[in-house]
Parts: structure tokens; C-alpha cells; sequence
């Protein structure tokens, strides 16, 4: 018996490893294909072309969402009824563990592990949308050509999916070892929303002189004073110098480093499993690159977006801190995915109801 234990324990976490690869490799593929890897060429990305691959990075979502509803227990490897309790009990998915029937108990199972991962899904591409807002502003304050857009989203997007690996595994040990952590978060979502709500539709402004990247980017590399097409690097008498594209990549990654700790602590409100956590978020960043080129030209028409995912955050903020007193109430994870999904088709359609008036110039 306890030979059997000992042996058990690598071969789950074998099926883990396995299957959280294969999930890698096949995003990786899409996106290679996405980002027009494969053909090495800069070229601008159309409306049309923007639109087709968002539409294939959303199907795709909603593919893994059935793909959770009806196999999400190979996530974990989860092949017994023991397993399958210490899962739920461990991550503190909302599941009944009282019955001894596995294949009841897997179907429960799966449907709370697709529900939380469509949520989480949701709130991660809706956020996102602030984060184009500042790509957009970063972009067009370096004066990147916009054919250049897609080289640096490219490394951008690859190098955000590093850092939300890295944020949200470590978020998922702080808070099994801290549960107190999610109250901090809480707060911090809270305190984010109202801020946004504050600052309402005030301009952006970034100084590319004085930003923070770009200061220390100028004590540690030569920096060549112009763009050299789609180089990042460039070697001139004999010195490597990096380019002003290389400069725009990194504040473009310090951006999403911001954003991360915005978005990264709002899904764990939904589900404490890590493994939900990641592939929502990399789905939602998969689709960020397509999405910001269909919503780059069209940003200004929604204006009461903003105003919605800072109320979102607040939500989330909420949900957080009185957890327990909102299940104790009857509060789901369906409540959430329904309240969520209200509160952006409300900023939409308030958006399109009340357009932003246009100042008169008539004097």
C-alpha cells in the first residue's frame, strides 16, 4: 500500500507536466501561425485580416471551455475518486465531495472547472482592453511605424506569457500559504477601480524621455539615436547598440507588468487552481494582439468602456474581501460569470446609446 502511494505521486504529477506542455506547444503553433512567423514579413495587419484571427483565437477559448466541460479532470491527471476529492479540496473548487459516485462527482467537477475558467476568461480579455489603450499610447508617443505593430507585439505577447507564468504560480503559493493575501488583493483591485473612475477620460500622457525604462536603458545599453527597420539590435564601430524598437518592446513588457498586477489577483477571486488561472489568461493574451488591431481605430467609440472595468474591478475587489459571506448568501461562480458579462454589455451599449459628444467649434 504505502509502495503504491509513494509511486502514484510522480505519475500524477508526470500527467500534469504532460499535459500543461502539450497545452504550450499547441498555443505556441497558433500563435507562430498568428503572427505570420512562418512568412518574415513586416507588413500592416488590416481590419479584415485583425478581425478573421481574433474570431479563431475566441473559438478557440470557447473550444477549451467544452474541452473543460467534458475532460477537464485530465488537467490534473485525476483518474479515482481520491484524487479527484483532494483536487477539489485542495484548489476549494465550490463542488460537493460527500458522494462516492466518480463519475457524478468528475461531471460536477468538470462543469465547475469550465465555469470558472469562461469567467476568468472573460475578465482577463475584458481587461486587456485597458491595456490596449496604453499599447496604443506607447506606440504612438515613440513614433513606431505601424508596421512595425505586429515584431513588437509578437515579443511582447511571448514575453508576457513568461511573466504570467511566473506571477500566477507564485500568487497560487502565496495565497495556499497566506490565505490573508487575498484580502490585500482585494483591496488593491478596489483601490484600482476607483482610481480609474477618477481619472475618468483625462488623457494618457507617457514621457518617453523620462520614463523609467528609458532612463535606465540609457545607463546600461548605447541607445542608436533612430530606427533601423525592424532591428533591435545594430552594431556600429565596433559597439552594440540597441535600437529605440528594442525600447518600445521593453516598456511595452513593463506595461503588461502593471497590468498583470491588475488582472493576474482578479481571477484567483474566481478559482484558486493556478492551471484555470494560466490558460484563461494565455488565452485572453493570445487574442490581445488580434483584437488590438480591430479595436485600435474604433477605441473612441466606446466610451463608457473605461468606466465599466473600473467597475468591474471594484466588483472583483468585493468579491474578494466578503467571499465567504457571498457563498454563505448563494453566490456562484455562474453569479459571477453573469454579473461580469453584464456589466461590459452595459459599457457597450451605453456606449452606443450615448456616444461621447464631439466639441463644438462653432464660435
Amino acid at each position: 500500500m504505502t509502495n503504491s502511494i509513494i509511486f502514484s505521486v510522480p505519475v500524477l504529477q508526470i500527467r500534469e507536466v504532460l499535459f500543461f506542455s502539450l497545452f504550450l506547444v499547441f498555443v505556441l503553433f497558433v500563435l507562430l501561425l498568428d503572427l505570420g512567423v512562418f512568412t518574415k514579413k513586416n507588413h500592416v495587419i488590416h481590419f479584415k485580416e485583425a478581425i478573421a484571427w481574433t474570431a479563431v483565437w475566441v473559438a478557440c477559448a470557447f473550444g477549451f471551455y467544452f474541452f473543460l466541460r467534458y475532460n477537464g479532470e485530465m488537467v490534473h491527471g485525476i483518474n479515482d475518486i481520491d484524487h479527484l476529492k483532494q483536487v477539489i479540496n485542495k484548489y476549494h473548487h465550490p463542488v460537493d465531495t460527500s458522494g462516492s459516485d466518480f463519475k457524478a462527482l468528475t461531471k460536477e467537477y468538470n462543469k465547475n472547472l469550465s465555469i470558472e475558467y469562461l469567467t476568468g476568461y472573460f475578465i482577463e480579455y475584458a481587461l486587456s482592453v485597458d491595456n490596449i489603450f496604453v499599447i496604443l499610447l506607447i506606440f504612438s508617443t515613440f513614433g513606431l511605424r505601424e508596421r512595425y505593430y505586429k515584431r513588437v507585439l509578437f515579443w511582447g505577447v511571448l514575453g508576457a506569457v513568461v511573466m504570467r507564468f511566473v506571477f500566477i504560480f507564485l500568487g497560487a503559493a502565496l495565497i495556499q500559504e497566506f490565505a490573508w493575501i487575498l484580502y490585500v488583493f482585494g483591496a488593491f483591485l478596489i483601490y484600482s477601480g476607483v482610481k480609474l473612475i477618477i481619472k475618468g477620460d483625462k488623457e494618457e500622457k507617457i514621457d518617453e524621455k523620462n520614463h523609467p525604462v528609458v532612463r535606465l536603458c540609457s545607463k546600461l545599453f548605447r541607445v542608436f539615436p533612430r530606427y533601423i527597420g525592424h532591428r533591435f539590435f545594430v552594431r556600429k564601430d565596433r559597439h552594440l547598440f540597441v535600437t529605440p524598437l528594442f525600447i518600445v518592446l521593453l516598456v511595452t513588457e513593463f506595461s503588461d507588468v502593471i497590468f498583470a498586477i491588475d488582472s493576474v489577483p482578479a481571477i484567483f477571486v474566481v478559482t484558486k487552481d493556478p492551471f484555470v488561472v494560466f490558460f484563461s489568461n494565455i488565452f485572453a493574451i493570445m487574442g490581445l494582439r488580434s483584437m488590438f488591431f480591430v479595436l485600435s481605430n474604433v477605441m473612441h467609440l466606446f466610451y463608457y468602456l473605461k468606466y465599466g472595468l473600473s467597475v468591474l474591478l471594484i466588483f472583483i475587489g468585493v468579491k474578494m474581501i466578503f467571499h465567504h459571506t457571498l457563498v454563505e448568501l448563494g453566490f456562484t461562480n455562474q453569479t459571477s460569470l453573469l454579473i461580469v458579462a453584464g456589466i461590459l454589455i452595459s459599457s457597450i451599449l451605453l456606449s452606443v446609446i450615448f456616444p461621447k459628444k464631439k466639441p463644438d467649434l462653432n464660435f
